[in-house]
C-alpha cells in the first residue's frame, strides 16, 4: 500500500519544518509528501527542499483558494493508492502509517478519521485547548473518541482516502465554512464505508493563544450552519449546545446583576461543571495548570462556538441572508 501524504499549507514555515521532521521517523516506508504552498506570503519552498534527500517530497506553490481546494489540487498530483491529509501544525507518531496500513487491510475503509492529543511538547496553553476540543464535557467526543455522538465524521487534520473516493467524488467542492464535514458526509452518501481508526492519532497544536482559539472556534461554529445549508438533515440537537451555553451565561450574568432568585441555581450548575472540567483535565493531563487553564479553554471553546453558530443562524436561516 503506497500512500500520499497531503499537505495544505499557509504562511506557517516553523511548523512544516516540526511536521516533515516527524515524517522522516516512520516505520512504514511506502510513501510520498506533497506540500501546497497556498498562496503564502512567507513561503517554505527552503524548508520543504531541505528535505528532499530524507523524502519522497513534492513541492508547489499555487494562488490561495484555502484548504480545501489546496487539499484538492494535492490530490489531482498525488500517486498514492490512499491519499492522507494533515495540517500543517500536527506532529505524526512514528508508527502512523504503519498503524493504518494494518487497520485498513483488515478492515478495508474507503475513507478514515483519528483521533488527536497533545503531544508533551506543547505549552500548557496549547494542552488546554487540546482537553477542551476532545473533553466529553464540551465536544461531546465527536472528535476521534471511540464512543462518539452521532455518525462520525473524519476532520481534514487527521484523515485519508482511498483513490477511488477521489476519483468518484471529485474531492472538496467546498473550501472552507465546514468543508471536511461537507466531504465527509458526500463520501458517505455515495456508499463508501468511513471509519474511525483509534490508533491513528496525531497531536494536533491547534493555536498557541487563547485569542487565535477563540477565532478559529467561533468561525467552526459558522461553519456549522454552512453545513446546514448543503445538508439540513445534518444539523442535530447536539449541534445547538454551544449555542445553548452561551445563551445560559449570558442569562446567568443578567440574573445575578437583577439578584434574583434563579441567579444561585444557574451559579450552582455552573460551578458543578468547572469542577468536572477541572478534575477530569487533571485526571487527563495531570497537572494543575493545565486543568486550570482547561477551564478558560473550555468557555472558550463553547461561547466562541456558541456565538458563531447563533450569528450565522440568525443571518443565514431567520434572516435568510
Amino acid at each position: 500500500m503506497f500512500f500520499s501524504i497531503i499537505i495544505p499549507l499557509y504562511n506557517r514555515p516553523q511548523e512544516i519544518d516540526e511536521l516533515l521532521y516527524t515524517l522522516t521517523k516512520q516505520t512504514y516506508l511506502q510513501f510520498e509528501v506533497l506540500v501546497i504552498e497556498d498562496g503564502s506570503v512567507n513561503g517554505a519552498k527552503d524548508i520543504v527542499k531541505s528535505y528532499s534527500e530524507k523524502l519522497d517530497i513534492s513541492y508547489y506553490f499555487k494562488d490561495n483558494e484555502g484548504q480545501g481546494f489546496t487539499r484538492n489540487y494535492g490530490f489531482a498530483r498525488a500517486k498514492g493508492d490512499y491519499f492522507v491529509v494533515f495540517d500543517s501544525d500536527c506532529l505524526i507518531p512514528e508508527d502512523y502509517l504503519e498503524t493504518v496500513k494494518d487497520f485498513l487491510l483488515e478492515h478495508q475503509l474507503d475513507a478514515y478519521g483519528g483521533p488527536d492529543g497533545a503531544h508533551s511538547s506543547f505549552t500548557p496553553i496549547q494542552k488546554a485547548i487540546s482537553y477542551s476540543m476532545t473533553s466529553p464535557f464540551t465536544t461531546g467526543g465527536i472528535r476521534g473518541n471511540k464512543k462518539h455522538i452521532g455518525q462520525f465524521h473524519p476532520r481534514s487534520f487527521n484523515m485519508g482516502i482511498s483513490r477511488e473516493v477521489w476519483e468518484r467524488t471529485g474531492g472538496y467542492i467546498l473550501t472552507r465554512l465546514g468543508e471536511d464535514i461537507e466531504f465527509s458526509i458526500r463520501i458517505q452518501s455515495l456508499g463508501f464505508k468511513i471509519g474511525l481508526i483509534p490508533g491513528a492519532i496525531v497531536y494536533h497544536k491547534r493555536r498557541t493563544s487563547f485569542k487565535q482559539f477563540y477565532k478559529q472556534v467561533h468561525f467552526f461554529g459558522r461553519a456549522r450552519i454552512n453545513i446546514y445549508k448543503h445538508f439540513p438533515s445534518e444539523l442535530k440537537l447536539v449541534h445547538f449546545f454551544p449555542a445553548c451555553f452561551t445563551i445560559f451565561l449570558f442569562l446567568g450574568l443578567i440574573l445575578n446583576l437583577l439578584k434574583h432568585p434563579l441567579a444561585a441555581f444557574c451559579n450552582t450548575m455552573l460551578g458543578l461543571w468547572v469542577l468536572l472540567i477541572f478534575f477530569h483535565s487533571l485526571a487527563v493531563n495531570r497537572s494543575v495548570k493545565v486543568a486550570f487553564l482547561s477551564i478558560f479553554a473550555s468557555f472558550i471553546q463553547l461561547a466562541g462556538y456558541g456565538l458563531g453558530f447563533i450569528q450565522d443562524f440568525w443571518k443565514r436561516i431567520i434572516l435568510r441572508k
